[in-house]
C-alpha cells in the first residue's frame, strides 16, 4: 500500500469507512424489491374482423403484429380457416419466423343451460379447443360462463346492456352449479396439457366480478385464472378492474376509434395499467380493437395509446 493510499484511509473516520464496505445478506434481504414491469403487448385477431365479411387470415394478423412491433397475437378461434394439423402447424412456424407468440384462443361455450346433453356439447367443444391450443403451442385459452340466451338478438342484448332474464323455472345459483361443475369437467385436460384456462367477464354469470370470483373460487386449481376484459364492465369499470386483477392472468384492451359496433367507451388506460401494476401484472395485454374505423389505422392507434402508458 503507498504512502497517499495509507494516509486516506487514516483520515477517514470510523463512521465513514463503514461507508465503503459491502452491505450484509440480512440487509439485502431487508431491502424493498422493485420488479420492472415486463407486461407484453398483443392484439386480438378479432381486432381485423368483427364477424362481418370474409374472415381475416390468421396470418396475416400475425404479419400485421410483426410491423407493429408487437410481441404476440391472440387468435380468435371462429377466424381460424380449419382445424387440421396441418393448418395448425403452419400458424406455428409463420408466427415463430416472424417473432410472434400466439398468447391465447378465444373460444366460444357457454355452461348456462339446463339440458345436459347441451352442457356435454359444451365440454366436449371446451376439451377439443384445449388440445387445438396445445398442438399450436398456445398456453392459454379464454373461456366464457355462458348466459341465458332468452335474448336471442345479439344486437337486442347489447341494447339491454347484457341484462337478460333467466329461463323460466331456473335460478341464477342453479346456474353457477351447471358453470362451476362443466368447468371442472375440463381442468384434468387443461392441466395435462399445460393450457391455462381464463375466464372473462364476457356477460352472462360473468357480467360482475362477484360472479366470476365465485366461479374461480369455487374450483380449486392453479389451472383457472380470470381474464379482464377492460370493455366488458359497462358500469363503474375501474373499481370492477381492481376486484378482478389479484385473479387476472390475461387482458384484452378495447378501444374504439371509429365508434363502436355496439358502444363506445371512454376508458383510462393510464388507470388502467396503474391497477395492473398494483398487482405486479406480468403477462399481456391484448389489444381488441372494436372500432368501425379501418384496421389498419385503428389497431396502429391502441398501439400508439397502450405505449404510451406501457
Amino acid at each position: 500500500m503507498n504512502n497517499t493510499r495509507r494516509s486516506f484511509l487514516k483520515s477517514v473516520p470510523l463512521v465513514g469507512a463503514a461507508a465503503f464496505t459491502n452491505p450484509t445478506f440480512a440487509e439485502i434481504q431487508q431491502a424493498p424489491i422493485k420488479t420492472a414491469s415486463r407486461i407484453k403487448l398483443s392484439v386480438s385477431s378479432y381486432s381485423y374482423w368483427h364477424f362481418k365479411g370474409d374472415k381475416f387470415p390468421i396470418e396475416k394478423v400475425i404479419d400485421e403484429a410483426a410491423k407493429l412491433g408487437l410481441d404476440g397475437i391472440d387468435v380468435l378461434h371462429r377466424q381460424m380457416d380449419g382445424e387440421d394439423n396441418a393448418y395448425l402447424q403452419k400458424l406455428k412456424k409463420h408466427a415463430f419466423v416472424n417473432g410472434i407468440a400466439m398468447t391465447c384462443l378465444s373460444i366460444h361455450q357457454g355452461f348456462v343451460s339446463p339440458d345436459k346433453a347441451v352442457l356435454k356439447e359444451h365440454i366436449d367443444h371446451t376439451i377439443h379447443c384445449i388440445e387445438l391450443a396445445y398442438n399450436m403451442g398456445i398456453p392459454c385459452m379464454r373461456l366464457n360462463t355462458g348466459r341465458w340466451g332468452t335474448i336471442k338478438s345479439f344486437d337486442d342484448f347489447m341494447a339491454k346492456r347484457g341484462i337478460e332474464p333467466a329461463i323460466a323455472g331456473y335460478t341464477e345459483d342453479e346456474a353457477f352449479k351447471w358453470c362451476i361443475d362443466s368447468i371442472q369437467q375440463c381442468m384434468k385436460k387443461a392441466e395435462e396439457c399445460g393450457i391455462l384456462l381464463a375466464l372473462e367477464n364476457h356477460w352472462g354469470l360473468g357480467s360482475t366480478p362477484e360472479g366470476m370470483l365465485r366461479i374461480k373460487n369455487a374450483i380449486d386449481s392453479p389451472w383457472l385464472g380470470l381474464l379482464m376484459d377492460t370493455g366488458n364492465f359497462l358500469e363503474n369499470p375501474y373499481d370492477k378492474l381492481e376486484k378482478i386483477a389479484p385473479q387476472t392472468s390475461f387482458v384484452q384492451a378495447k378501444t374504439y376509434y371509429g365508434g363502436g359496433e355496439w358502444y363506445s367507451l371512454d376508458l383510462d388506460y393510464k388507470r388502467i395499467i396503474d391497477i395492473l401494476k398494483k398487482v405486479n401484472y406480468q403477462g399481456y395485454i391484448s389489444i381488441e380493437f372494436e372500432g368501425k374505423e379501418d384496421p389498419k389505422t385503428g389497431v396502429q392507434k391502441s398501439v400508439d395509446l397502450l405505449r404510451k402508458y406501457l
